[in-house]
């Protein structure tokens, strides 16, 4: 007893008589947490009041108005969508041409690098191209007026490939917004039942769309992991990238998100957010950048979350018009090469994963899926052009082997500390 009236006093004058000025924190943590929380509500409060109506119309307004999504516009109406990934393929190689740089593979060849499928680990499923945003530099060109979804035909295919695939750990759904895809509730309740970790790619801004007040309820109540886009913690930033208003959805939606457990300490809920350049440039170091988030969102909004993976923006479809436009595409693919580095290639994306497009084509990643870039079985019976699909295979592990379709945005990958959908790759 004597000792915790001892332990009492020396308390007792700690408080009165602190070592230093600021070492004078209650012991009292858990109001700390509380404090946070209120903070969190009362935005949430706040933004529920400002956001209440769907960005669909403010995005086709967007697309309708905006230059660079006239020119992509015009130039799709004019050229077909082939031919316009074969220019856009053919501008690229003309950059490297004038930088006297080979193909990516003869690249890899003269670094004694080569890029092979291992064990199929990620099902990456695009199940749609339909989203409520239209980003300025998004690869897939998403937006509200994209009407191509999965059919549910293709999305159970792939559930009974899940399942003869036990190698796959992970079932990754991106799009568009995916959660606006009739097939998604299904794809994520089956992918839980089967015992595999469900990746929501989300924009953040779906969560307030009418009819999905339920879904972050939804997503943790089947212990869904989120990977949240968000460019920048800046409202000028967001909006001149993702269109007006996003910012405060993307905010609104990450309270929401916090409210249910996610990104919040022992719940198992996961919330990662997604950097990306705004220009021309290579993300910053990714722990660093971390640490600049979770201090910015925390003490701006009393948001939390787990981890933020950095990519690079690829040389491809709205962002590769935008440097073209700019003159500034050879100058970007100099960056990337000047850049690579070997110790990237061992964690690309593409050696352990296979992307499923909404028809049910196989591609190495979603970028090689943007661009058409056909993934090769062994024993094809198709020509190449045709590509593979999810009904030519009885099991993913027969990809084990193939040889990775490359071209030259690959160098986007391996440029500084890498880039892949799980973040930088060293």
């Amino acid at each position: 007893a004597g000792v915790v009236r001892g332990s009492g006093l020396v308390a007792r004058r700690m408080l009165s008589n602190p070592a230093t000025p600021d070492f004078n924190t209650s012991v009292n943590v858990a109001e700390h947490s509380i404090s946070l929380r209120k903070a969190r509500a009362k935005k949430l409060a706040e933004l529920k009041d400002t956001t209440r109506h769907s960005l669909v119309a403010e995005s086709i307004k967007h697309v309708e108005e905006d230059e660079e999504h006239m020119l992509t516009a015009d130039a799709l109406r004019k050229l077909g969508q082939a031919q316009l990934t074969k220019e856009e393929r053919i501008k690229r190689r003309r950059a490297l041409d004038t930088l006297g740089v080979p193909t990516f593979d003869e690249f890899l060849g003269q670094q004694k690098l080569s890029l092979d499928k291992g064990a199929i680990e990620i099902l990456q499923m695009n199940i749609g191209l339909y989203c409520n945003q239209a980003c300025n530099h998004c690869h897939v060109e998403s937006s509200p007026k994209r009407q191509e979804m999965m059919t549910e035909e293709v999305a159970r295919r792939c559930m009974q490939l899940l399942e003869k695939t036990p190698s796959i750990t992970t079932l990754d759904l991106t799009g568009g917004a995916p959660e606006l895809n009739s097939q998604f509730r299904y794809l994520v309740t089956e992918g839980r039942r089967q015992g595999k970790e469900v990746i929501d790619r989300c924009n953040l801004t779906v969560l307030s769309e009418p009819g999905q007040e339920d879904l972050a309820q939804f997503l943790a109540d089947n212990k869904v992991r989120i990977v949240a886009s968000m460019p920048c913690y800046s409202e000028k930033n967001v909006n001149s990238q993702r269109g007006t208003g996003v910012f405060d959805k993307s905010i609104l939606g990450l309270l929401q998100l916090n409210q249910v457990g996610y990104g919040v300490d022992g719940t198992g809920l996961h919330l990662d957010l997604i950097y990306n350049p705004l220009g021309a440039f290579l993300p910053p170091e990714q722990t660093a950048l971390e640490a600049k988030y979770k201090t910015e969102l925390a003490e701006h909004f009393g948001i939390v979350f787990n981890s933020l993976f950095t990519l690079s923006n690829m040389p491809i479809k709205r962002f590769a018009d935008f440097l073209h436009r700019r003159g500034e595409l050879a100058k970007y693919m100099e960056l990337l090469v000047r850049n690579f580095n070997p110790a990237t290639v061992e964690g690309l994306m593409c050696t352990n994963l296979v992307s499923v497009g909404y028809t049910g084509k196989m591609y190495d990643c979603d970028f090689n899926q943007q661009l058409a870039t056909n993934m090769v079985l062994k024993n094809a019976t198709k020509p190449r052009d045709e590509g593979s699909s999810v009904f030519d295979v009885e099991s993913l592990e027969e990809l084990q082997g193939l040889k990775v379709s490359t071209d030259n945005h690959c160098f986007g990958c391996t440029a500084g500390n890498g880039s892949s959908c799980q973040g930088a790759t060293v």
